[in-house]
Formats: structure tokens, C-alpha cells, sequence
């Protein structure tokens, strides 16, 4: 009888600028087996996200995080199947939260795993709007940007997981929300949502276009971007204006040395550093892992509360096959997806 294999996706080489299909991989392992306190998974979602571009490669992002090695799975958070437990607190068909990347099967300790009700909501959405995307969001607006009712608010890359859940919750709170996107469908997607306005920065009009979006000026800017979209938004910030950034994907692929390696370039410090001061700006980057010990109990109830209600929308962008991970990745990285980027690594369960 031939043993199962696990199909899995490593990294073969290290992305310089945009990554192509020949930087990852795709090979047969054994099943992996898990050991006294472990838990074997089945992946059925996996999450692609941009920061794992800075994982990958030798950019100008992500210095001092850890790499994933050559020959090594990708990383990337997962909904999963328990499979097999060797702790007391799972048991075969569960379904969890997990980090077990770019992979059929995977081996997780019982104490990084969380476990999710099927019921509550469909399970992808654990990935997104009720995961990690959705809970930076929160984080970053109400901890960061602290919106108050009238002021406005613009996010970039809006339809993405964090940015459309960041103006669909500055919605909640009162402010006036502009969302910038690429393209007429998101644009749309957008104003379908609840936005007040929506922005095509690929516009050859696009400052003027903002500048009629907020006629009042910008009180809180949701930085997940960068480039031209930054150098627009910036001179349109208010006094006391608050900034949380959070990504750079206009940078994601930024080779050092070359004529794009340095971030915000166009905005340099001879520009930003007299506007900070005499502004009184806050620009204050993040990650969401910083606020989950004390807020992610509080995010999930009143996030799943808001998506019961029909408070908030999401849109998710799925590929179908492990083996189609990378190409799915580089779509999401050149920014041609739209929505949340979810792989279906296996059927799911909940809607059979």
C-alpha cells in the first residue's frame, strides 16, 4: 500500500523585485506525525498575505524578521481540520486556527492552535474579516487612529481585508470614510459597502480627485501602501492628524540599490519632518500582535456581532490547489486580486 503525501510549497530562491514562479516550489513529503502535545491538520483555507513578501526575500522590508530558509514550507496562517491529537483538547474534525503555511498536512502544538465554531460563521471568514486582517484593522483604528464622529477618514488599498474593514468600522464610529483603490470594480465594490467616496489612484486625475473627496482635509490617513498614494494623501493632512501604518505594498517589491529601493522617496524627510512638526502629527507603525493580549477577546465578539447584523461586507478572492499558491501570491503582490486572498487547499467541510 503506497503512504500518503503531503504536497507542500517551499521556497527554491530568494525573490529579487517581483517574485516569479521559479522563487518557490512544489514537492511530496511524507504525512508528518505528531508527537506527545501536537495535533496533525489538514489544511482547508490558507491565508496569503503581503508581509509574507518580507519573509521571502532580501528587500527593503521585513529586515530583522525572521526568513523562511531556502528548501523551507512558506509560512502562512490556515483554517484547518484536526486530523489526528495527541493533547486532551482536540479531537479529530475539529476546526482551528493554525500556522502550519503552504502545505496539505501540517503538525502544530495544541497551544499555538485555536479553535473555531463552524456555526458562528462561514470558516474563511477567520482568515479575514474575523481574523488576523480584520482584528489590524481594529487595532490600528481605534487604538492608533481613534476616529471621532464627523472627522474623516481615508484607507488605502480599501478593498483589501484590512483597509475595507477599516472604513466599514470607521463607518460604525461616525466618520466620514474615502476609500482608494485600483480600478473602476473596486472603486464600485467600495461605494456598494458604505463608503462615503471612493478614489481610483490610477486616475490620471487622482490628486484632484482626492482633494474633492476631502474638501474638509484628512484626520485620520490608514497607511497600508505607500508610493504615489502616500505623496497624495500627506500634504491633506490636518493638524493632529493621525497616521497608522501598518504595510508598504507599493514597496513590497523594492530591490535595494535600484531606482525604487528607498521607500516614500518622492516624500522625503525634507518634506515630511517640517509638515510633522508644525502640524503636530502622529505617524506611528504597528502590528496587530502588539494589541491581541488585551483587545482580540473584545475584536472577535464585536466583529462577529456587526457581521451577524449585516454591518459589515467582505469579498474574498479564491484559488483552488496548494500547487496554485505561488501563482496566487504574485497576483496578490502586483495587487490584480481583489478582496481577501484565500487558497482552498481542501473541501470544506462546513458546506458539504
Amino acid at each position: 500500500m503506497t503512504a500518503m503525501l503531503n504536497t507542500r510549497v517551499v521556497l527554491n530562491a530568494r525573490p529579487r523585485g517581483v517574485p516569479v514562479p521559479e522563487d518557490f516550489r512544489v514537492e511530496q513529503a511524507p504525512i508528518p506525525e505528531p508527537a506527545e502535545g501536537e495535533v496533525l491538520l489538514r489544511n482547508i483555507y490558507l491565508s496569503l498575505d503581503p508581509y509574507i513578501r518580507g519573509r521571502i526575500g532580501d528587500g527593503v522590508l521585513g529586515r530583522g524578521r525572521p526568513k523562511v530558509p531556502l528548501g523551507g514550507v512558506i509560512e502562512g496562517g490556515t483554517v484547518a481540520a484536526v486530523v489526528d491529537s495527541c493533547h486532551p483538547d482536540f479531537q479529530r474534525g475539529d476546526i482551528v486556527l493554525s500556522a502550519i503555511g503552504w502545505q496539505q498536512y501540517g503538525v502544530q502544538q495544541a497551544g499555538l492552535l485555536h479553535r473555531i465554531d463552524p456555526d458562528s460563521a462561514p470558516i474563511s471568514t477567520f482568515l479575514g474579516i474575523l481574523g488576523m486582517p480584520g482584528f489590524t484593522a481594529y487595532a490600528g483604528l481605534n487604538l492608533i487612529g481613534r476616529p471621532q464622529p464627523g472627522e474623516t477618514v481615508v484607507v488605502a488599498a480599501a478593498t483589501g481585508p484590512v483597509g475595507s474593514m477599516v472604513g466599514q468600522l470607521a463607518r460604525i464610529a461616525g466618520a466620514h470614510v474615502v476609500g482608494i483603490a485600483g480600478g473602476s470594480a473596486k472603486v464600485d465594490w467600495l461605494k456598494q459597502a458604505g463608503f462615503d467616496e471612493a478614489v481610483d489612484h490610477r486616475s490620471e486625475h487622482f490628486e484632484v480627485e482626492l482633494a474633492r473627496a476631502t474638501p474638509r482635509g484628512i484626520d485620520v490617513y490608514f497607511e497600508n501602501v505607500g508610493g504615489v498614494v502616500f505623496d497624495a494623501v500627506f500634504p491633506r493632512l490636518n493638524p493632529h492628524a493621525r497616521v497608522p501604518v501598518c504595510g508598504l505594498a507599493a514597496h513590497y517589491n523594492d530591490v535595494p540599490g535600484d531606482e525604487n529601493g528607498a521607500p516614500l522617496q518622492s516624500a522625503g524627510a525634507a518634506v515630511l519632518l517640517p509638515d510633522i512638526l508644525s502640524k503636530f502629527l502622529q505617524i506611528r507603525g504597528f502590528a496587530y500582535t502588539e494589541f491581541v493580549d488585551c483587545h482580540e477577546d473584545e475584536f472577535r465578539s464585536r466583529a462577529a456581532q456587526w457581521l451577524a447584523e449585516g454591518r459589515l461586507s467582505y469579498v474574498e478572492d479564491v484559488e483552488a490547489g496548494i500547487e496554485n499558491a505561488p501563482s496566487a501570491f504574485i497576483k496578490l503582490i502586483t495587487g490584480r486580486n481583489f478582496g481577501k486572498s484565500l487558497v482552498a487547499v481542501s473541501p470544506d467541510p462546513t458546506q458539504e
